[in-house]
C-alpha cells in the first residue's frame, strides 16, 4: 500500500520536472518536411506531453493530446507536432488557406525567446492545412496588440490530417531567427487550439488572468552544445511595379500611367543585429484601412501597415503614451499634409535604413532614418526623418530606454517656399517600463522633450505614469498623462496638447466553473481631463461588466456618465453641420454593449450597441460584423453601422451608415483574392478595393491591385459620381544571398 501510494505522488511530479526543459540534440538525418515523421531521429529525441488547460480552466491536464519533438541540424531548427482528437472524423476550424491567420481557430503555436529575456519573442504557427503565421511579440505578450503578424521571413511548415490526429512539421532557419552566438539556453513555450474541445492548451501553465501569448511563462530550450553563428544572412528584395491612374477631382484630370522599381535589403550584421535597406519603397500591394463612422473631436489613430516599419517596431513606438503622446509614428513618413486643403496626400520616399537588434541579453538599439522626396505642388521640402532608440533591461523583465526624434529639412525657405512648414523639429526622452517576474505588476513612467526653431518656451515636455495591477481575482491601475500646451511632436502623434488627464480602474474577476459564463469581469473606472489652466474638459464615470463565454464568445456592457466642455466650436455629427458654440458644456448618460459569437461556427456575428443621450440631445448606434465561411476556401464578411443622431435646435436629423462587404477567396495555400467595398454616408464616398496575390515563392508574390471611388453626394438624383481609380500591378522576389 505504501509502495503504491509513492507512486501515485511521485511519478506525476517526477514526470512533471522532467519537462521543465526540453533538452534537444543535433541530427545528420535529412528531415523532411512533409507532415509525415517517418525519420529516424523523431523516435530518438526527447517528447514534451503534458500540456496545461489554458481554456476553459487553467487548473487542470489538458484533454486533448500533444506530442512535441525538437531537433536541428547546422542550418534549422526542426519542430514536429502530432495534436490528437477525440474523435476520428471531424472537420477543422479555419478561417481560410491565407497566412497569417488569427482567432481562436484550430492550430498549433511556437513562441521562441531566445535571449530569455520574456520580453521579445518569435511566434510560428501552423493549423491542420498548413497554413503557416509567423510574427513578433514584444512587451511581454501583456496586450492582444503586442503579438505582430505583419513580419514575413522564410521557413518551412507542413501539415497532415489523419483519422484521430493531425501532424505539423517545420523548419525554421537559424538565419530567420535573433540570437547570440555561444548561447546554449533559450525560452520557449507551445499553444494548442482544439476547436472541437473548445480548449486551448500550452506547454508551461499559464493563469486565465494572462494572455496566451504572455512571455512572463516560459521553460528552458537547453542545447547539446553552444549554437555557433549562422552564417552570413543577406536577402535581397527587389520589385517591379506599373500602373494606371486618374483622379477626376484634380487640376489635372488626364489619365497618368507610371512604372517604378526598387527594393529591400535585409543584412545581418551578426545573428542579433540586423540592417534594412529599402530604395524608392512601394506600399502599394498594403491593405486599406477600415473606415470609420468618425463622431471624435480629435485625430484618430491607424496602425502601421508597411513591412519596412514593422520589425522590431515595437523598439520604435512603444515609448510614451499609445494615445496620447507618441514620440515617434511611423505613419509620419511618407504621408504629407497639403496645408492648403488640410487633406493627406502620399509622399515619396526616396531610401531608407533601420539598424535593429539585440547587442546581448540586456541591450537593444534601433537606428532608422529615412528621405522624402520633395513635392512642389504644396511646397513641401525633402525632409530627413532620423530616430534612434537604445533600451536596457533591469530588474529581470523591466526595461528603461531612450529615444531621440529629427525631423530636418536640408533646403533653405526662400528656395523652396517652406512657410507652412517648419526647418526642423526635435525630441528627446526617456521611459521606464515595469514588468515584474510573475506579471503580476506592470506599468511606465517616463518624460519627453520637444525642440522647434521657434525656440524655448513653457510646455514643451510631456510625462506619462502608469501602474497596473492583475491577479486572479483583483484588477486596478493608476494612469496620468501631462502633454504640455507647447508639446509639438511632429513625427510623433500627438492629438491633444495643452493637457492633463488621470485615469484610475478597478475590477474584480470570477472564474465559474460551471455555466453560461467561463470569466466574468466586474470593473469601475472614472477619467478626467484639464486643460494645463485647470479647466476640466472631459469627464467620465463608467462600470464596465466583461465576460468570456464558454463557447468562447464574449459579452460585454457598460453604464457610463460623460461630460464635455467644448473649448472651440464642434459639429457632433462630423457632417459640415451647424457647430455646438464654444465654451459650452453638457453632461450625457449612456448604455453601451458588445457580443461576439463562437468564431468556431461557420456562421459567426459581432454586434454592439450605443443608447443614450449625445450632447444635448440623443444618439442610437448599432454596429454588427456577420460572417460565414466555406471553410476553407471563402470566408464572407459584412460589416454595418449606423448611427442615429438627434439634436434640438438648427440641427438636422442625422442617420449615418458604414457598410462594407468583403470576400476573401483563398483557392489555394498560394493564390487569394480580396474584394472589399465600403460605404460611407458621413463623407458621401463609396471605395471598392480588389487585390489579387499569387505567392509563386516563397515571400514572394504577384500583387494586382484596383482601387475606385464614388462621391454619393447626389446618388438620389444623379447616380454616383466617379472620384478617381487606379491599377496597379507588382511583383516582389525574395532572393537569399
Amino acid at each position: 500500500m505504501k509502495r503504491f501510494f509513492w507512486l501515485v505522488c511521485i511519478v506525476p511530479i517526477w514526470l512533471n520536472a522532467q519537462e521543465e526543459a526540453y533538452h534537444i540534440t543535433s541530427t545528420n538525418e535529412p528531415i523532411k518536411i512533409d507532415g509525415v515523421l517517418d525519420e529516424n531521429t523523431w523516435s530518438n529525441v526527447q517528447v514534451i506531453e503534458n500540456f496545461h488547460q489554458y481554456f476553459p480552466s487553467d487548473s487542470v491536464p489538458a484533454n486533448s493530446r500533444v506530442e512535441i519533438r525538437m531537433t536541428y541540424d547546422e542550418s534549422y531548427l526542426y519542430v514536429s507536432a502530432k495534436m490528437y482528437n477525440l474523435s476520428d472524423d471531424r472537420i477543422y476550424a479555419v478561417p481560410s488557406l491565407r497566412r497569417d491567420y488569427r482567432g481562436n481557430f484550430d492550430g498549433i503555436t511556437i513562441e521562441i525567446d531566445p535571449f530569455q529575456d520574456n520580453t521579445n519573442a518569435f511566434q510560428f504557427g501552423i493549423n491542420p492545412y498548413g497554413v503557416q503565421r509567423e510574427g513578433l511579440i514584444s512587451n511581454g505578450g501583456v496586450r492582444g496588440d503586442d503579438l505582430a503578424l505583419s513580419w514575413d521571413n522564410k521557413w518551412l511548415a507542413e501539415a497532415k490530417q489523419y483519422p484521430g490526429y493531425w501532424i505539423a512539421e517545420a523548419a525554421i532557419p537559424f538565419k530567420t531567427l535573433r540570437f547570440k552566438p555561444g548561447s546554449d539556453r533559450w525560452n520557449i513555450n507551445f499553444y494548442r487550439i482544439d476547436s472541437e474541445e473548445g480548449e486551448r492548451s500550452t506547454w508551461t501553465r499559464i493563469p486565465r488572468n494572462f494572455l496566451i501569448l504572455s512571455l512572463a511563462f516560459m521553460k528552458e530550450l537547453v542545447w547539446d552544445e553552444p549554437l555557433e553563428k549562422s552564417g552570413p544572412n543577406v536577402s535581397l528584395i527587389p520589385y517591379i511595379s506599373a500602373g494606371t491612374k486618374q483622379d477626376n477631382d484634380a487640376e489635372n484630370t488626364n489619365r497618368i500611367n507610371n512604372f517604378s522599381y526598387g527594393g529591400d535589403a535585409k543584412i545581418a550584421v551578426s545573428p542579433s543585429l540586423n540592417l534594412d535597406l529599402t530604395f524608392n519603397p512601394d506600399f502599394s500591394q498594403v491593405e486599406l484601412d477600415q473606415q470609420v463612422t468618425d463622431l471624435n473631436r480629435f485625430e484618430l489613430f491607424f496602425p502601421e501597415r508597411r513591412q519596412f516599419f514593422l520589425e522590431n517596431a515595437d523598439l520604435f513606438e512603444s515609448f510614451g503614451h499609445p494615445f496620447y503622446s507618441r514620440p515617434f509614428f511611423s505613419r509620419r513618413i511618407g504621408i504629407a499634409r497639403d496645408e492648403s486643403t488640410g487633406q493627406n496626400i502620399q509622399n515619396q520616399i526616396y531610401a531608407g535604413a533601420r539598424l535593429s537588434g539585440k547587442l546581448d541579453k540586456n541591450w537593444r538599439i534601433g537606428i532608422l532614418n529615412m528621405q522624402s522626396a520633395e513635392d512642389n505642388e504644396i511646397n513641401l521640402p525633402s525632409i530627413n526623418y532620423t530616430v534612434g532608440a537604445v533600451q536596457r533591461k533591469i530588474f529581470g523583465r523591466s526595461n528603461i530606454g531612450a529615444i531621440f526624434v529629427n525631423k530636418q529639412t536640408f533646403e533653405s525657405y526662400a528656395e523652396n517656399d517652406t512657410t507652412p512648414y517648419t526647418g526642423w523639429n526635435r525630441l528627446a526622452g526617456v521611459d521606464y517600463n515595469i514588468a515584474s517576474s510573475n506579471g503580476k505588476w506592470n506599468g511606465k513612467v517616463m518624460y519627453h522633450h520637444s525642440f522647434d526653431e521657434s525656440g524655448s518656451k513653457p510646455g514643451q515636455g510631456s510625462h506619462t505614469g502608469f501602474l497596473g495591477y492583475s491577479s486572479k481575482k483583483w484588477i486596478g491601475s493608476w494612469a496620468h498623462v501631462y502633454v504640455g500646451e507647447n508639446h509639438n511632436a511632429e513625427v510623433g502623434f500627438v492629438p491633444r496638447p495643452g493637457i492633463f488627464r488621470i485615469n484610475p480602474d478597478f475590477g474584480r474577476n470570477f472564474f465559474p466553473s460551471r455555466g453560461y459564463f467561463n470569466s466574468i469581469e466586474l470593473k469601475a473606472e472614472a477619467e478626467y481631463i484639464w486643460t494645463v489652466d485647470g479647466q476640466i474638459t472631459d469627464r467620465k464615470f463608467a462600470v464596465n461588466f466583461n465576460s468570456g463565454l464558454s463557447n468562447t464568445g464574449r459579452l460585454s456592457a457598460s453604464i457610463e456618465q460623460n461630460h464635455t466642455f467644448l473649448l472651440d466650436p464642434f459639429d457632433p455629427t462630423q457632417t459640415n453641420g451647424p457647430e455646438l458654440n464654444a465654451f459650452t458644456g453638457y453632461t450625457y448618460h449612456s448604455f453601451n454593449f458588445s457580443y461576439s459569437s463562437d468564431q468556431r461556427k461557420v456562421f459567426n456575428y459581432n454586434i454592439n450597441g450605443y443608447l443614450g443621450e449625445y450632447f444635448n440631445g440623443n444618439r442610437q448606434s448599432i454596429g454588427a460584423n456577420l460572417g460565414y465561411r466555406f471553410q476553407p476556401i471563402l470566408d464572407i464578411n459584412v460589416n454595418m453601422v449606423y448611427n442615429r443622431i438627434r439634436l434640438p435646435g438648427d440641427f438636422k436629423d442625422v442617420n449615418l451608415w458604414l457598410i462594407g462587404p468583403r470576400l476573401d477567396l483563398t483557392l489555394t495555400k498560394s493564390i487569394f483574392f480580396t474584394n472589399f467595398i465600403q460605404y460611407n454616408s458621413q463623407i458621401d464616398n463609396i471605395n471598392i478595393n480588389s487585390r489579387f496575390q499569387w505567392r509563386f515563392a516563397p515571400v514572394s508574390d504577384l500583387f494586382i491591385v484596383y482601387t475606385d471611388n464614388y462621391g454619393t453626394e447626389q446618388f438620389s438624383d444623379m447616380g454616383l459620381r466617379r472620384k478617381n481609380h487606379a491599377l496597379i500591378l507588382k511583383m516582389t522576389y525574395w532572393i537569399n544571398l
